[in-house]
């Protein structure tokens, strides 16, 4: 990068970091550091709350999913809406009355503790391992900009994030969610004026999209009902209907995001600020990944966008194979470009049989180049001996490295970098508040002084971080980070949800049901993640809430008494 750039991008980083330490209040107290004394304005806890999923994860995994696979995966986020009405006037008050720090409490006051205990570890399992994940979309920027090693990168991102965190707070998490939100959007901005202005003179936008159009990228609705399909408008409606609740409604990292709200009306607010801007921002992401793939018509794209990866097939035994997939590669390009040529002019005259013979050879010149392209990535699992390498990872990175302007690269670098570090902030403060509160506090220490438990919690911010690291270096070679994050998630919502369906919506189920349920649940997840591989992980929300419920019902029905705890409803002393 230019020194421009890195100017832009210490700038940003250095204000980032001061203002938020500067707004760090009270945070010498428990309640302080961890709900900001539930003192924060509703459009700030709202952004807060976006900001956790528009992290470097975002730009890199959805920008390339849009330029694989064009704009279907916004199917994935239409349970999004109903989610957050549901729990804005259910879950938000509920926990706001119950006067909690982490969600997992209350269901030691309706249940028992191990219930509590259960379901808190499962949240630290799956939000550890999600964290690594949001540790790995910058680190592979930093790999390809820097040309550093991955786990390098890695711990130069995840350990200053780390200490970012133990010094502030919550507060100061969301005061730094409210700028990264901001900056991340104008990135986006960017990058799509760069795209449509590296149009060819003579190729309209218009023409552009119907390019993406005939390989199937501007089809985002899918109304088959099936399994096996993860991004189908029935997944995404009822799939993610299930993951959001679980997600937003039973995960700390989002439940302690509107705690800190003043108030249950603005904790609301909050939510349906999501609900509302969400889906359209999600949409203009996965365009931008689109707008790749159609730059890249009349620019050619290079083979393998993870240069390291090409390096190392060039210096293999594997260099004459590859150098005969560039030939092809390239001539593949030629026709591609050729076709569309012919196409934009049968446009211009509006000849409909040109047009469709045209787009006909378009699509096979696509294809061509795809299997191509797909052909390389094989020998890169050859050479790497990592059979799951995915090349998509890499496809914006590359983008902007590359093709953006001086300046505007560094913008989008520090767009990416304040998303990953302020996303991994949020990520760590909730993993310690679960830590401290739900096992350090409950087991070790009930009662100790404030300075006491802030030493501990900076202690456990640190060990998750370390932890969010190792996952990192893992997470790369897994494929989309945007899918590989949700596949996570997906392990252990459903089954979570499900324990809060059986707290809150029923006085009929036990500590030991609701207990046994969870073990079915994560059991039955479990069992169709391995056994059965091809159906969808959407799928797997549904499946925990279900079973969960049933048996946590059934187990308690069986033992014929209620739990000793508070019925729904009650708020804690």
């Amino acid at each position: 990068m230019h020194a421009l750039d890195w100017l832009v991008v210490a700038a940003y980083l250095v204000w980032v970091v001061a203002d938020g330490l500067k707004r760090t209040k009270a945070s010498d107290e428990v309640k302080g550091y961890f709900l900001a004394n539930r003192s924060l304005p509703w459009w700030a806890v709202g952004l807060s709350v976006m900001a956790t999923q528009l992290s470097a994860i975002t730009l890199v995994g959805t920008t390339g999913q849009g330029y694989r696979d064009g704009l279907r995966f916004v199917q994935f986020y239409f349970g999004l809406p109903i989610a957050m009405l549901i729990l804005s006037v259910t879950v938000v008050p509920f926990f706001h009355r119950a006067n909690v720090y982490t969600a997992y409490e209350y269901l030691e006051q309706r249940f028992d503790a191990k219930t509590r205990t259960l379901t808190s570890l499962l949240f630290l399992l799956s939000r550890g391992l999600s964290c690594g994940v949001i540790v790995a979309a910058p680190a592979v920027i930093l790999s390809i900009v820097l040309g550093w090693n991955l786990t390098v990168t890695v711990l130069a991102i995840g350990l200053p994030t780390a200490v970012y965190t133990m010094l502030g707070g919550v507060q100061a998490v969301t005061w730094t969610d409210v700028k990264q939100m901001a900056v991340i959007v104008a990135g986006v901005v960017a990058a799509i004026v760069v795209l449509v202005l590296g149009l060819p003179e003579d190729v309209s936008v218009a023409d552009a999209l119907y390019f993406a159009g005939s390989t199937g990228r501007m089809q985002a609705l899918d109304f088959r009902f099936t399994l096996t399909e993860t991004y189908t408008f029935w997944s995404g409606l009822i799939g993610g209907l299930f993951l959001m609740l679980s997600y937003f409604g039973c995960d700390q990292s989002q439940v302690q995001r509107y705690l800190t709200a003043k108030s249950p009306e603005e904790g609301r607010q909050s939510l349906m600020m999501s609900a509302y801007a969400k889906i359209p921002l999600q949409a203009v992401i996965l365009l931008t990944g689109v707008l790749v793939f159609t730059f890249y018509l009349f620019t050619r794209p290079p083979m393998l966008f993870n240069p390291e990866h090409e390096q190392a097939v060039r210096a293999s035994a594997e260099a004459p194979a590859y150098a005969a997939l560039e030939s092809r590669f390239a001539q593949a390009f030629e026709d591609r470009q050729r076709a569309a040529r012919a196409v934009e002019n049968a446009r211009s005259r509006r000849d409909a049989a040109a047009v469709s013979a045209g787009t006909a050879a378009f699509t096979a010149a696509d294809a061509t180049l795809a299997a191509v392209r797909d052909e390389a990535v094989t020998l890169v699992k050859r050479v790497s001996g990592n059979e799951q390498y995915n090349d998509i990872n890499y496809v914006f990175p590359t983008f902007v490295t590359t093709r953006m302007p001086i300046g505007l690269v560094g913008l989008m670098i520090a767009a990416i970098f304040a998303a990953a570090m302020s996303s991994i902030a949020a990520e760590l403060n909730s993993l310690a508040t679960a830590t401290v509160i739900d096992f350090y506090q409950r087991y070790f220490r009930r009662a100790a002084p404030d300075a006491h438990y802030l030493r501990v919690s900076r202690a456990a911010t640190a060990v998750w971080g370390l932890v969010a690291c190792g996952v990192a270096v893992y997470a790369t070679s897994l494929g989309s980070l945007i899918e590989v994050v949700n596949r996570f998630g997906s392990f252990f919502y459903g089954s979570l949800l499900g324990v809060f369906v059986l707290a809150i919506g029923t006085s009929r189920a036990t500590g030991t049901g609701a207990f046994v349920g969870l073990l079915a649940g994560m059991g039955a997840v479990a069992f169709v993640a391995f056994r059965y591989p091809q159906i969808s992980f959407l799928w797997h929300n549904v499946i925990g809430v279900v079973v969960v419920t049933a048996v946590g019902l059934g187990v308690s029905a069986v033992l014929g008494s209620r739990s000793s705890g508070a019925a729904p409803g009650a708020s804690s002393p």
